[in-house]
């Protein structure tokens, strides 16, 4: 088995496995041998290497071939991945054709295999991220139309605030992660370009052949050629992992917010329950949020990671020093950890399970107080706001002191009563008749989304 022994312990639960996949030894390895192999193609192309030498390279641009663990030990020395792997890749194609052994490798440097390499991982990093998106904003999308009018307490401070919908509040979420997909559009054509500079980034060793055949090793990876090799300018990079983290604490949001419905004194919104999921393992009445801890988790995690690779933005001259080699594993945990808060994503909000006669329970904890605003309004239209605001006041005080409804307050209030009949108070005071644009944000935040899907 070629894959290096990892801490595999918590992968399933912090990392889709088809992220993994893509970070992993093979994943890797792979990349920087289809670098070489589409060298090979494109020198062939512009005629600096013999056509008869490329089957033999790209035979061995096989990631199955190598042993990783003797690789590992090699970079140990070498200081890079390229280096050991290029010279592994020469002793294996000579063992079948030592003239083409010559012609591996031609003109390029270890960090353009390592950087190009890292773009093609990226592309597919960026491709499973944006299918997650796309498919979780479906279900957003679904989820706010389905309780677009279900009314729950909006809470500011931690504290009941006037009515919200559900609706609106998956509306908010849905809204987040159409901009993170707007974003990785916008950012596509800079971040999936190839890096082809060679020893110091004139290509100096390939003449008057150089452009032509960066061309060519673009067009063979189906990537951009940039305006200049980028070995120490990484902002593109940088860029993506910024995006990721934006990702990452937006979909920590969601999580905040589903495992704060989810406590046992609110136990409005749950996530779908499963045998054997959320339990502890000492109370069997236990249902813990596990979904929205992947999410919270990756959220927390995810801005150090990127603070090192803002830290390794100032890198030497032509190569860098450390900068670069910080980058490394960086760039792909941050990939790994928003896959797998993706994944969690996707199964808590596909099955969220609601419980709308709590939240109408709920609403009505603080007897009426969190309609004092919808009174206060209307009544501010017929005596002045600030008399209104003052009369709203006391009358909630009132109703805190007496443990009573704040209808039955006001409708006790003359000063109330003179200005507001019984129908109006019981209008004012029913939740469904405060819940202002919240459709509308629903309409708005679906449609967005389907523009983006269109």
């Amino acid at each position: 088995m070629n894959e290096r022994p990892g801490n595999q312990l918590f992968d399933a639960y912090f990392t889709a496995s088809d992220m993994r996949e893509v970070f992993c030894d093979q994943g890797r390895v792979q990349a920087m041998l289809d670098f070489e192999a589409a060298l090979a193609r494109a020198e062939a192309r512009v005629g600096v290497i013999p056509p008869t030498a490329v089957a033999p390279i790209q035979a061995a641009c096989q990631a199955g071939h190598y042993d990783f663990a003797a690789l590992g030990e090699a970079i140990a020395t070498a200081g890079n991945s390229a280096i050991p792997l290029v010279k592994a890749l020469g002793k294996q194609i000579a063992a079948s054709d030592a003239q083409a052994e010559r012609y591996v490798h031609l003109g390029a440097t270890s960090q353009d295999v390592m950087d190009s390499g890292l773009v093609l991982q990226l592309r597919r990093a960026l491709e499973l991220i944006d299918s997650d998106l796309a498919q979780l904003g479906d279900t957003l999308a679904t989820q706010a139309q389905r309780h677009v009018a279900t009314p729950l307490a909006g809470r500011t401070w931690l504290q009941h605030a006037t009515p919200v919908t559900l609706g609106m509040k998956i509306a908010g979420w849905l809204g987040a992660v159409t901009r993170s997909r707007q974003r990785l559009q916008e950012l596509r054509p800079r971040l999936l370009v190839l890096q082809f500079g060679g020893a110091s980034g004139t290509l100096a060793a390939l003449g008057e052949q150089a452009m032509p055949i960066a061309q060519a090793l673009a067009e063979e990876l189906q990537l951009s050629l940039p305006d200049q090799p980028w070995h120490t300018q990484r902002d593109r990079l940088v860029e993506f992992g910024s995006v990721l983290g934006l990702i990452a604490g937006s979909l920590g949001k969601l999580g905040r917010d589903i495992s704060l419905l989810m406590q046992t004194e609110a136990a409005e919104v749950f996530e779908p329950s499963a045998p054997g999921k959320g339990g502890s393992s000492t109370m069997p009445h236990k249902r813990n949020p596990v979904g929205a801890a992947v999410l919270i988790g990756a959220a927390t995690r995810v801005p150090g990671l990127l603070s090192t690779l803002f830290s390794a933005m100032p890198q030497e001259h032509e190569r860098s020093l450390g900068l670069w080699h910080a980058e490394w594993e960086t760039l792909p945990e941050i990939c790994c950890l928003v896959s797998g808060s993706l994944k969690q994503a996707l199964l808590v909000t596909g099955g969220l399970e609601v419980d709308a006669e709590r939240m109408a329970r709920n609403l009505d904890l603080t007897q009426g107080l969190v309609l004092a605003e919808a009174v206060s309004i209307v009544l501010a239209q017929r005596v002045g706001r600030d008399t209104a605001h003052h009369l709203l006041e006391q009358c909630c005080k009132r109703a805190v002191a007496e443990q009573r409804h704040l209808r039955a307050v006001l409708g006790d209030e003359p000063q109330v009563t003179a200005e507001l009949s019984a129908t109006e108070l019981d209008h004012l005071l029913d939740p469904a008749h405060y819940l202002g644009q919240a459709r509308t944000w629903v309409e708005r935040a679906v449609a967005e989304h389907s523009a983006m899907t269109a």
